[in-house]
């Protein structure tokens, strides 16, 4: 059966119909992001974490979303309310005082990310990860 102009036209209409609901479907299931994913948390929302020895000679890292609903931080509660109450100001931390030795073996911490929508860039060095500890609390106890 010869195909016919008024055949093929109609084919046309139908392929742009077709490829523009099929268009328009995959926007929606794109922009509509995974299931049960939190749609009031963005995705940039807390703060990676990292302890590093001395050279970083070793490394461990963990994120930190407040509230901890994925479980991440072993001391997620603690960690947040300390944060919470230093109002995300890392130097203000409350941590848990104590006394340490004096060796030194120096350990590094940084927080990057956001804490409440602002931006958080922080590095410190301590001499030993009990002065860390006994600075920042649960917060780097990971």
């Amino acid at each position: 059966m010869p195909v016919t102009r008024r055949r093929r036209s109609a084919r046309a209409t139908v392929s742009v119909t077709v490829l523009a609901t099929v268009s328009a479907a995959l926007a929606v299931a794109l922009s509509a992001g995974p299931a049960g994913a939190d749609e009031t948390t963005p995705p940039d929302q807390g703060l990676q974490l990292t302890v590093s020895g001395s050279g970083n000679t070793w490394m461990r890292g963990v994120r930190l979303n407040c509230p901890d609903t994925q479980g991440r931080h072993p001391h997620a509660t603690a960690a947040c309310d300390a944060l919470t109450w230093a109002r995300g100001d890392m130097d203000a931390l409350p941590g848990e005082p104590r006394n340490c030795t004096k060796q030194y073996d120096p350990v590094t911490v940084t927080a990057t990310g956001s804490w409440r929508g602002g931006p958080v860039n922080w590095r410190k060095e301590y001499a030993n990860a009990c002065m860390m500890d006994s600075a920042t609390g649960p917060v780097f106890r990971f």
